[in-house]
């Protein structure tokens, strides 16, 4: 499994319930604020990469939600900039895993992540003809 390092806002319910699901595919978390986190340019910039802009942004930050951000607007330096000054704009959680980034739950490492316990062996882990598990008590 693999060391996750997972940049969240923290007292997000969702990105908590994130964390939750990593954990139970067996993942290691370093969970860090994405308040608090030094950003520098090239830094957060790295974990976008061919993502179209506008999918950068947290469609839920207020910013964006009251309309004073324009996400589809906006070029890669100005929308980096704005994210540097109010990170609630950064779309979450950012993930970095096995040297991959990303921004959001819906692409890879994080699906790769995810896939690789949905394809851990399920049913009786006992070999061959051993006696099975006894059933449990009605």
């Amino acid at each position: 499994m693999a060391r996750v390092v997972f940049y969240e806002k923290p007292g997000c319910a969702t990105n908590g319930r994130q964390r939750q699901m990593l954990a139970a595919a067996g993942h290691e978390l370093e969970v860090r604020s994405l308040l608090a986190e030094p950003w520098t340019a090239a830094r957060l910039r790295a974990f976008f990469g061919a993502t179209p802009v506008a999918r950068w942004f947290n469609p839920a930050a207020p910013a964006v939600k009251s309309g004073a951000v324009d996400p589809a607007s906006l070029g890669a330096d100005e929308a980096i900039a704005l994210m540097l000054a109010d990170p609630l704009l950064i779309r979450r959680p950012l993930v970095e895993a096995d040297g991959v980034r990303c921004a959001g739950f819906d692409r890879a490492p994080v699906t790769d992540l995810l896939a690789e316990a949905a394809a851990l062996p399920e049913g009786c882990a006992r070999p061959g003809d051993a006696p099975r598990c006894p059933d449990p008590a009605p």
